[in-house]
């Protein structure tokens, strides 16, 4: 991700410029031992529209193939993501 410093915090990533932070997702353990919840993206106003919230997602895609995780995507841009991507469906946790 351009100009920026990719941050894991436990179960977020950040990326930030400097001292601002210009995008973040985040996740939860669960429902089930082997799964996460990504329940939050976000990307400040002035830099949506390129590529970052999709890196982000891949961070977490990425993270979860690792730890041999499934993701329920309950954040709407995640969600979308997933249903618009096959690449995602080794992940994908649907109920």
């Amino acid at each position: 991700m351009e100009g920026g410093q990719l941050i894991k915090e436990g179960t977020a990533f950040f990326l930030k410029k400097g001292e601002e932070i210009i995008g973040e997702i985040t996740y939860i353990p669960g429902p089930e031992s082997d799964t996460w919840t990504l329940n939050h993206t976000y990307v400040n106003p002035e830099y949506r529209g390129g590529k970052i919230a999709q890196g982000l997602l891949d961070q977490v895609v990425q993270a979860a193939r690792a730890e041999n995780k499934k993701i329920l995507p309950t954040c709407s841009y995640a969600l979308a993501q997933f249903k618009r991507h096959s690449q995602y469906e080794d992940v994908w946790m649907r109920y």
